[in-house]
């Protein structure tokens, strides 16, 4: 893979950070490492390729928020379209994180809130982390967080916890940001199973309105087609047998198939 990236032509933060997409639209595809590989040789003269100190490939990890009972994953499975996600973001290379909630309202729209968290550790993360007042580690976050969740912060606890390896792709035209997500695992927390989906693909196109895309012909031509796909969600319902999945098992079943 880093063969073919290194045939890109790079593009920097600072260079990015001119792209707005003010009235951005997301679609999401799931794939194979084999049709990825295929993609990114076809897309080569369209795109640029973010590098950050020399590197194309970005470690991400995620550690995901939910109540006892996960009333946010429920919200998702079930089809309800005013929902929300609680999460630690960290950017692994950087040392970066973020406390974020992602809230989907019902005309589609996701809005991401975020601040800053000091002295977390993606590497060796930290169990037990209460969102109350009283804890004064994280009681910073306690104005944030009633601010921006729907949820009382003392009923969260961590449940899920993943990692990828991210490539961002950006078209030469400047109008759209392509993520590619590599390598997913899954360690759900209060359960303690694990998934790994090695040959799994994630490539999410984010693009201003409804522009033309070069990538959407290439997706088109290996038949790749728009599928959704939460890691949450997903991770959850594949490492806790003891959630209700019955509206996911399609989509489960077809990364199922993807990997067989």
């Amino acid at each position: 893979m880093k063969e073919i990236l290194n045939s890109f032509d790079p593009i920097t933060l600072e260079q990015m950070s001119a792209i707005r997409l003010m009235n951005r639209t997301d679609t999401k595809f799931v794939t194979t490492t084999e049709q990825l590989r295929r993609l990114l040789t076809m897309a080569q003269k369209d795109y640029f390729v973010q590098e950050i100190d020399g590197e194309r490939i970005a470690p991400y990890y995620t550690l995901y928020f939910d109540t006892q009972d996960c009333a946010m994953y429920t919200a998702h499975e079930s089809g309800h379209t005013n929902r929300q996600k609680l999460r630690i973001r960290s950017y692994v290379n950087s040392g970066l994180n973020f406390l974020e909630v992602k809230t989907k309202n019902n005309h589609g729209r996701t809005k991401k809130k975020r601040v800053l968290v000091h002295e977390f550790d993606p590497m060796n993360p930290e169990r037990n982390i209460c969102f109350h007042c009283q804890n004064r580690e994280f009681c910073e976050y306690d104005d944030f967080l009633r601010s921006n969740l729907q949820y009382d912060p003392f009923t969260l606890s961590e449940q899920l916890e993943n990692r990828f390896d991210r490539i961002t792709l950006v078209n030469k035209g400047l109008t759209e940001r392509l993520t590619i997500d590599t390598n997913l695992r899954f360690h759900n927390v209060a359960t303690d199973n694990y998934r790994f989906l090695d040959n799994i693909v994630i490539i999410e196109l984010k693009r201003d309105g409804r522009v033309d895309s070069p990538i959407l012909t290439l997706l088109k031509e290996l038949r790749i087609k728009p599928q959704g796909f939460s890691k949450y969600t997903i991770g959850s319902a594949m490492t806790n047998e003891g959630l209700h999945c019955n509206r996911l098992k399609p989509r489960l079943h077809t990364i199922e198939r993807i990997i067989a």
